[in-house]
């Protein structure tokens, strides 16, 4: 049985998780008034769009990290730029960066909560594509679902319920991690749908 506490949320990751897919892949998305707005399929050339000079995406692992960054994060022919410390100010990312780190977050994190606790980012296959990016982060966003849908009322209490490394997970109770996902599906959500905007006014 679904915690109550946990309801708002789960309902706000779901709201916000079939919103963006939907930005992605269409045909239509609810414009916020009742009114069906056409949505194009995300195309390759807007997945890798730079919109500003220096930005961080995914690329080639021959080509090496882009400006900024200092590893390729990844396995397989391509990798996302990063490494620590980040600089400051923070680069712009493209829709392929923000899309891959909330495959990569929403991955790991189901991972270390319900699957092996084995789940390592330089592990995680690069998408360099629109369509198998989507596929990825389709598969993810259920994968954190289905972690959520397995905790009791105690789980959302427990500190470190989840032992995600790349987070405070193991520090917090995991009604705050639930939360905290939520944010950041939220707001990396409105990012790419932004750019996806500004890449059509760009083409204009």
């Amino acid at each position: 049985m679904t915690p109550p506490r946990l309801v708002p949320l789960l309902d706000q990751y779901d709201h916000a998780t079939e919103r963006l897919l939907a930005r992605l892949i269409g045909p239509v998305i609810d414009s916020g008034d009742g009114a069906d707005v056409e949505v194009p399929p995300l195309t390759d050339a807007e997945y890798l769009w730079e919109p500003a000079p220096g930005a961080w995406s995914v690329r080639r692992q021959l080509d090496g990290p882009g400006p900024g960054a200092t590893v390729l994060v990844g396995a397989g022919e391509w990798g996302r730029d990063g490494g620590r410390p980040h600089p400051y100010p923070p680069p712009v990312t493209t829709i392929a960066w923000r899309m891959h780190h909330l495959t990569e977050m929403l991955a790991g994190r189901a991972d270390w909560t319900v699957g092996s606790h084995s789940f390592d980012e330089d592990e995680m296959v690069v998408r360099n594509d629109a369509a198998s990016a989507i596929d990825a982060l389709r598969s993810a966003v259920a994968a954190w679902r289905a972690a959520l849908d397995a905790a009791d009322d105690a789980a959302l209490d427990t500190v470190g319920h989840s032992t995600y490394p790349d987070g405070s997970d193991a520090e917090d109770p995991f009604l705050e991690i639930v939360w905290w996902v939520n944010q950041e599906v939220l707001h990396h959500g409105a990012e790419i749908a932004l750019l996806r905007d500004l890449h059509r006014a760009a083409q204009s």
